[in-house]
């Protein structure tokens, strides 16, 4: 599977979507990365790369304060899609496509 890109991606919140910018690098079952968002840029955390799935974490801080974001995705081809759980705020589809 080829992860290693950066994806244009949106997460549908209920106060809209939010977009930003992921890099993503795999070495091996492990990932590595940032995410660009609400003006703020964190690496990614506890990346695995497992069959054709992802998962990692971002600490991202924004205006509300920060937050720990848990990624969990497939790949298909170019694009990109999952769920995000976002702390106590439950859990919400994202998608994006490798720019």
């Amino acid at each position: 599977m080829a992860v290693d890109g950066t994806y244009s991606i949106a997460i549908d919140t209920q106060m809209g979507s939010r977009n930003g910018t992921l890099t993503l690098k795999a070495n091996g079952d492990s990932l590595s990365g940032t995410l660009a968002a609400e003006g703020s840029e964190s690496k990614i955390t506890d990346g695995a790369v497992s069959g054709e799935g992802i998962a990692f974490k971002v600490q991202l801080g924004i205006t509300m304060g920060t937050f720990e974001l848990d990624f969990k995705a497939t790949l298909n081809g170019d694009e990109i899609a999952g769920q995000v759980e976002v702390g106590g705020f439950g859990s919400f589809p994202f998608s994006g496509t490798r720019i």
